[in-house]
């Protein structure tokens, strides 16, 4: 990615926002100007996407998913490869630490809110934030478009309930989709409701993936940043829920992956599956 390239990006992403249309960023280093078009996209509300901004863009998150690195299935052993586990469903299941948006898999989750539109707070660090600014604005507008329709069945005031999963193209991300989960939010004491809640987040995503023909798929730890689900639990709830699954539909699948972002997460499902029996 060229510094002309990513000026001329910039420059019509501000011709696109009246606030910020006539703010001067020649001063700007690479790196500032990165974050200003991430703010700028995150910040976008859903609207028509000329096609010129629509191929800068695309261009633009092309060069950046390059120079990050794609990250294939053949990449990621296994947890039978990894910890060398031969109970059954071994060879279906990894852990991986990283970058979701990295892995070129039948489709990623994303930890949504119940507006489903993405995080608007400019280059926050949650998981829907990265995943829609690494696909690009198009996935926006998709989940608008799905909401609207939803509003016309439901009411205007309709907002995503939790545990249900919605399927939506994967833009520039290399995986072919993105299934969004709203998980439960944990204000004070946990209690079984919002386990069950959690638990049918994991079990209707993997039930998405079976309608839609989707082989491979890649967890992020639902719940457990923003919404403060404590990790341990939320990782026995997701490790129960994904083995409870295999149990019945392992031809379905060709791998399922709990992908992890924080040393203290890989620890976690690290103890699960180095003593996991089944």
């Amino acid at each position: 990615m060229n510094k002309t390239t990513i000026d001329i990006f910039l420059d019509k992403l501000k011709e696109d926002s009246i606030k910020y249309k006539q703010l001067e960023t020649i001063q700007y280093t690479i790196s500032e100007k990165k974050n200003f078009i991430r703010s700028l996209m995150n910040i976008r509300i859903p609207k028509n996407i000329s096609n010129e901004l629509l191929h800068l863009q695309d261009k633009y998150l092309q060069d950046e998913l390059a120079a990050k690195g794609i990250v294939t299935l053949s990449d990621i052993p296994t947890i039978k490869e990894q910890f060398n586990n031969n109970f059954s469903f071994a060879e279906k299941i990894s852990l991986w630490q990283g970058d979701i948006t990295r892995l070129k898999v039948g489709a990623i989750v994303n930890a949504a809110n119940s507006q489903m539109l993405g995080c608007f707070i400019p280059c926050h660090s949650c998981i829907d934030n990265a995943i829609h600014s690494a696909a690009g604005m198009q996935l926006r507008e998709e989940c608008n478009n799905i909401m609207n329709y939803k509003k016309t069945q439901y009411g205007k005031t309709y907002k995503e309930p939790t545990g249900t999963a919605i399927l939506t193209k994967g833009y520039n991300l290399p995986c072919d989709y993105i299934i969004h989960t709203v998980g439960p939010i944990c204000f004070t004491k946990l209690n079984d409701t919002l386990c069950k809640d959690l638990q049918n987040c994991y079990e209707n995503v993997l039930k998405c993936c079976i309608k839609n023909h989707i082989k491979s798929v890649a967890f992020c730890c639902i719940s457990t940043g923003e919404f403060r689900f404590p990790n341990d639990k939320a990782a026995e709830i997701a490790w129960k829920s994904v083995t409870r699954f295999l149990a019945t539909h392992n031809h379905y699948m060709e791998r399922i992956i709990f992908n992890v972002f924080k040393d203290s997460d890989r620890e976690i499902y690290e103890h699960i599956l180095k003593n996991c029996c089944i």
